[in-house]
């Protein structure tokens, strides 16, 4: 099942059409795409029916028009250094427990999206999303697949200068200006893959190739990453978290290499797709 935000409506995608949930399900399920995570199970058991919807539930699936497909999550984790390539480039050795921050809520974003790029030295970062679709809490790895949801893309955007300044990392401030979540283009059940541990993962900026690695290369692997954040926290449904990044990103490159006005961020997932922001000049 591919579950989108078109318009801030809940649609199931389909080849190249979408069905409004709220419309199919004669108004069993809202509109709003995060308030299908409240009862996640009976949303993804009616949804595997649904493929004769009606006709007036069937619309045209716009890609520029689509929201992020958990728009309004209560909490963000973000993993950092969850790649051996990642964590050497920057200089870090693995460490024995998930480097862990947030993206705070409000800079989530969806396809498309246009971001204004603050001062300073705007970076990029590709990333596997896990969104939460059961209340999780000292889960035993056996478990944790059980409580996913679906899988997005994310893009970890960063304005180095703010993330690095004073003697303590700002890495939430750093990584939460407006706009710096993009994520989708649509939410993806486990069960569409063939093999979800192991996905190809890439990003290029205009055009140039900056980023290609497999999931399968994380040092904390999806079940590991709930493992230990639930070992601490209670995930909720409706949850995302960014799982990390592979090496590439701009501020270890010789020169180092920011994003730019008119700079295009194209990312992608194998068995979820692609996932597009643009740049534009901050007043």
């Amino acid at each position: 099942m591919k579950l989108a935000n078109l318009g801030g409506r809940a649609v199931l995608v389909t080849e190249d059409r979408a069905v409004d949930v709220h419309r199919a399900s004669a108004g069993r399920f809202g509109p709003d795409p995060q308030s299908l995570f409240d009862d996640w199970a009976s949303f993804a058991q009616w949804a595997s029916t649904a493929t004769d919807a009606t006709p007036e539930a069937s619309v045209t699936l716009d890609v520029a028009a689509l929201g992020a497909p958990v728009p309004c999550p209560r909490q963000v984790f973000a993993i950092g250094l969850n790649y051996a390539e990642h964590a050497a480039e920057a200089g870090y050795p693995p460490d024995s427990m998930p480097v862990t921050f947030t993206k705070f809520p409000s800079s989530i974003v969806g396809q498309d999206a246009v971001v204004e790029l603050p001062e300073g030295h705007v970076d990029w970062e590709v990333e596997l999303v896990v969104v939460i679709g059961r209340e999780a809490h000292r889960l035993e790895r056996e478990q944790a697949w059980d409580h996913v949801a679906g899988l997005t893309i994310g893009q970890d955007l960063s304005e180095r200068i703010t993330q690095l300044q004073g003697t303590a990392p700002q890495f939430s401030l750093g990584k939460s200006f407006p706009g710096f979540g993009p994520t989708g283009p649509w939410l993806v059940t486990p069960d569409e893959f063939a093999d979800r541990d192991d996905l190809a993962i890439s990003c290029r900026l205009s055009g140039e190739s900056m980023q290609s690695s497999r999931t399968s290369m994380m040092l904390y692997d999806v079940p590991e990453l709930l493992v230990r954040l639930s070992a601490v926290c209670r995930l909720l449904p409706g949850d995302i978290i960014f799982s990390g990044t592979p090496a590439g990103i701009g501020n270890r490159r010789t020169p180092p290499r920011f994003i730019g006005p008119d700079d295009v961020l194209v990312s992608e997932i194998e068995g979820i797709g692609t996932l597009t922001t643009r740049f534009t000049a901050g007043d």
